[in-house]
């Protein structure tokens, strides 16, 4: 049995100049690490019901939801600074953009409450219910 000891470091200061952009997380892989110009590739329509958005990436048809982070909590995109050869390496990555919400996109379907994705979002919430005081 092996154990992964890596560990992963991160530049907190690159916090304080990191930007707040747009979050898009798409269902597919993207072979591109880096700023894209998604507003001239990816312009989403919304429709009325439900806050929905709708989408055509590559000619496929993708519905999409705007999540917001858990109250108390921003999201992180992180890049790394020197990339390792292997993942037992240690890393080092900054902060290059920050986010209080992101767009989440299925393919076809509408991301729905099962979607990890979703679930996700109220972890924190069910994570205080279960371990934080009890009141007699």
């Amino acid at each position: 049995m092996s154990c992964n000891s890596s560990v992963t470091r991160v530049h907190v200061s690159s916090v304080v100049q990191a930007l707040r952009t747009p979050v898009h997380l798409m269902p597919c892989e993207i072979e591109h690490n880096g700023p894209a110009q998604v507003s001239q590739y990816l312009t989403a329509t919304t429709k009325d019901r439900k806050h929905e958005k709708t989408v055509s990436f590559r000619g496929r048809g993708l519905k999409g939801q705007e999540l917001s982070c858990p109250q108390g909590y921003t999201g992180l995109v992180l890049k790394e600074i020197n990339k390792t050869g292997s993942d037992q390496e240690d890393r080092t990555v900054k902060v290059s953009s920050v986010f209080d919400k992101l767009t989440y996109w299925n393919l076809e379907t509408a991301p729905n409450s099962d979607d990890t994705v979703v679930m996700a979002m109220d972890w924190p919430e069910l994570a205080e219910a279960i371990h934080g005081p009890v009141e007699d």
